[in-house]
């Protein structure tokens, strides 16, 4: 198995050096890129042409807002990336609103793969109002596979357990982002304790305090019990129509996955949880987020997790970053995407072997010093993601085509 890993390791890492050489070459047919003539790399070297986003592949996008300018989407086009996704409107959605989204990045070459839908606390918390909340949904629901929006994205938090994160500081100065759920002091208050030549926080026991945040009027304490109760009855109302409609619907983990946050024990933050959450209802539209770095800061190996969700066909989205754990759920940093416990490429080899075929993201920038002198809104570092990203999956489309060295 370790020689076989080698192996694998061995061709993604010299696969880019031969391309760039037009060495490698392809049996198939060299397809038409937008109506575009073949370029003469493509000419010597087909295989390049065929290592894009297709029916079958996973598509690079990027997050940007509905109200987003021409000049925005030229920022994403113009560096590779086809398709985006964003944060939907107010409820409910409407056929004619969310063509007028869509068209307007259409008009720019863009695709938009995947809206967040938002709903108040009534839904999450069982309480007065939520059959009639659901209802906008179905009827957004609705509205979105009329569309062809083919992911539609939520959350279920009782409370999103925020007040642990700070910041660190990584190699070069880079911000990472760190999360202690015993971590006293304030939310992104400066950590400067980091080894910069084995990218690992050094221990600090004097840190420790427990984070004992009571519940809200707004967000009330729920038990496990309640909260599953919950999900069940609002999967069990969305999950038919979303299937009828043809629109697939993406949970996203509880990020950060601590067991208790303001009083709430927390469902969505262990892979048994996730497990449990696709017995509720039996449908592909009733899938998730598959993100590699929650993966690994609950304490999974990211590749297993990748391979148990499209043997089910669950993943309907996915967010591709890194991160470097220190315990499980409790404490760990989120650094560059080159820089931490997850093997990227192995997951990349997943997703692309598994013909996963909607949006990945590689998200959470790292702020840096470009970013900050230009005020770009970490375009740079979305940059420097989504280049990271694509080598990743090219190189995994190179390989389940049968390049070898």
């Amino acid at each position: 198995m370790k020689d076989n890993r080698r192996d694998f390791l061995k061709k993604g890492t010299s696969l880019a050096a031969a391309l760039s050489l037009g060495v490698v070459g392809a049996s198939a047919a060299t397809p038409k890129i937008d109506n575009q003539p073949e370029s003469a790399a493509a000419k010597k070297n087909p295989l390049w042409s065929g290592l894009i986003e297709g029916p079958d592949t996973p598509k690079m996008t990027m997050s940007v807002g509905a109200n987003a300018t021409v000049s925005n989407m030229k920022w994403i086009k113009q560096f590779g990336c086809d398709y985006v996704h964003m944060g939907g409107p107010r409820l409910p959605w409407t056929e004619e609103g969310l063509k007028t989204i869509i068209d307007r990045f259409k008009a720019e070459g863009l695709t938009v793969i995947n809206m967040m839908i938002n709903f108040s606390g009534a839904i999450i918390h069982g309480t007065e109002g939520k059959d009639a909340e659901i209802k906008l949904i179905q009827d957004s629901l609705i509205a979105a596979g009329k569309v062809g929006l083919p992911v539609v994205e939520y959350n279920f938090y009782s409370h999103r357990a925020v007040e642990g994160y700070y910041d660190v500081v990584g190699r070069g100065g880079v911000q990472y982002l760190g999360y202690d759920y015993y971590r006293k002091g304030q939310p992104n208050q400066a950590d400067n304790k980091w080894n910069y030549k084995t990218a690992r926080r050094q221990p600090d026991e004097e840190n420790l305090a427990m984070v004992e945040l009571g519940p809200t009027e707004k967000e009330p304490a729920q038990t496990a019990a309640k909260a599953w109760e919950n999900i069940e009855y609002f999967l069990k109302a969305v999950i038919p129509v979303a299937e009828k409609a043809g629109v697939k619907m993406a949970l996203h983990p509880n990020d950060p996955p601590p067991p208790m946050s303001r009083g709430s024990e927390q469902i969505m933050s262990t892979f048994k949880d996730w497990k449990h959450l696709f017995d509720l209802v039996e449908s592909p539209s009733n899938g998730m987020t598959f993100d590699c770095g929650v993966s690994t800061e609950i304490g999974e190996n990211a590749v297993e997790v990748a391979k148990y969700m499209l043997s089910r066909n669950r993943i309907n989205h996915v967010h591709y970053r890194n991160v470097i754990v220190d315990k499980p759920r409790i404490k760990y940093v989120e650094v560059m995407i080159d820089n931490g416990d997850v093997d990227m490429l192995a997951v990349m080899y997943e997703l692309v072997k598994g013909k996963y075929k909607y949006g990945i993201w590689a998200e959470h920038p790292r702020d840096n010093e470009f970013d900050k002198t230009h005020q770009s809104g970490g375009f740079v570092s979305y940059l420097y993601n989504q280049s990271y990203a694509r080598a990743m999956m090219q190189t995994c489309l190179a390989l389940q085509q049968g390049w070898k060295a």
